[in-house]
């Protein structure tokens, strides 16, 4: 297979591929009438909740209304029910182009819930395909507790998973987060915290995560997610640097950061609760794009889809699109402990083909079309 006048990172070339991998790339006089991406990681989504709008509308506004919708909704939750909606997340990502996705699964006590056991299920039956890697999602106060926390890491250990926690304002922060630091290192454990995602200068959790990863030298396996009150804090650029020096990434949410925060009926929202994409990546914190929710009571709307991503994180941020192509690539791939799959001679096969001459010409309207290849072969 050949593919002709197509941009990579920027230059038009003629790439040769044979044998499921990228056998020469040469210059081409151009111009690139298509633009060759590495396949898109998903660090941050909700398979256990994907899908539920329908039946699970909040009754209060933001963050914690949706909370509470979700919660009423777990009366739902059977086996079926749950197999159902992660399926088809997962073909939704599989279609977008992913290589890997990671999805936190709520987990409320010592046990492992319904949906952490089904969603094992359905990574086995993907393994061969693409990798769901769980994080289970615990409030703070559960999984940073002497007598419940244990359980937990050791049930996602012997799983192979990432160990996580959901942490706003919550009471004795100093000691809880260090605890889950102690499962972690027990462990050998990823952490990925929820964070912060809220509009109060008070909600500093996230500095307490980087002074421990620091004092740990566990930054490279901590990822934070949300990280909203960076948007108004006056102190933000104090707590970047921090996080910067320490080597702990942060995913940012387009979707339900933009829809949650600063949420009220009948008045249009003032913050936007966004972290600050560029002021962070310019301090040197690895920076990622991620999904988060999907037609549930956090964000009504989306789809499982990486470019959907970049695309809207531009708009909101500011940002030249085809400068941050790896917030959805190479960064989470990294932050998530995948290998690096470049698209270079030798490499497997397995990129996106845009059907545009660069990056922001293929996102200039929702539903980026795309030719998936894996292994060489367009994806049906």
């Amino acid at each position: 297979m050949i593919l002709e006048d197509v941009n990579l990172d920027g230059q038009p070339v003629r790439m040769t591929l044979s044998g499921g991998k990228i056998a020469a790339i040469d210059p081409s006089p151009g111009p690139a009438s298509r633009t060759i991406l590495p396949l898109p990681v998903e660090p941050h989504v909700h398979l256990d909740k994907a899908g539920t709008i329908s039946r699970c509308r909040p009754e209060a506004p933001g963050l914690f209304g949706a909370i509470d919708a979700m919660a009423r909704d777990k009366a739902n939750w059977t086996a079926e029910d749950l197999r159902s909606r992660i399926e088809a997340g997962m073909q939704e990502a599989w279609q977008a182009g992913c290589r890997a996705i990671r999805s936190h699964i709520d987990w409320d006590g010592p046990a492992a819930p319904l949906a952490w056991d089904v969603a094992s299920v359905v990574a086995q039956d993907w393994a061969s395909r693409m990798p769901l890697i769980r994080a289970s999602l615990s409030a703070i106060d559960v999984v940073g507790d002497p007598d419940l926390g244990p359980a937990i890491a050791a049930r996602v250990a012997r799983d192979g998973q990432v160990l996580g926690a959901f942490i706003y304002r919550h009471p004795d922060l100093a000691n809880r987060i260090p605890f889950v630091f102690d499962l972690a290192e027990k462990h050998g454990l990823m952490l990925d915290f929820h964070v912060d995602e809220g509009l109060e200068v008070e909600a500093t959790g996230l500095d307490l995560i980087i002074a421990e990863a620091t004092r740990r030298g566990m930054g490279d396996r901590v990822l934070c997610g949300h990280a909203c009150s960076l948007s108004i804090r006056p102190d933000a650029a104090r707590a970047i640097d921090a996080m910067a020096r320490a080597g702990v990434a942060l995913t940012v949410m387009p979707t339900t950061n933009l829809y949650l925060q600063d949420m009220a009926p009948g008045r249009t929202p003032r913050l936007r609760g966004l972290a600050p994409a560029q002021e962070l990546r310019a301090a040197g914190v690895p920076v990622l794009f991620g999904t988060d929710n999907v037609r549930d009571p956090f964000y009504p709307m989306g789809v499982h889809d990486p470019l959907e991503s970049l695309r809207l994180a531009a708009l909101s941020a500011h940002l030249a699109p085809g400068s941050w192509v790896d917030a959805i690539t190479t960064t989470p791939a990294r932050a998530l402990g995948l290998a690096d799959r470049p698209v270079a001679v030798g490499e497997v096969a397995d990129f996106l083909v845009l059907p545009a001459p660069d990056v922001l010409a293929a996102l200039a309207r929702p539903g980026v079309p795309r030719m998936v290849i894996r292994g060489g072969v367009p994806q049906p």
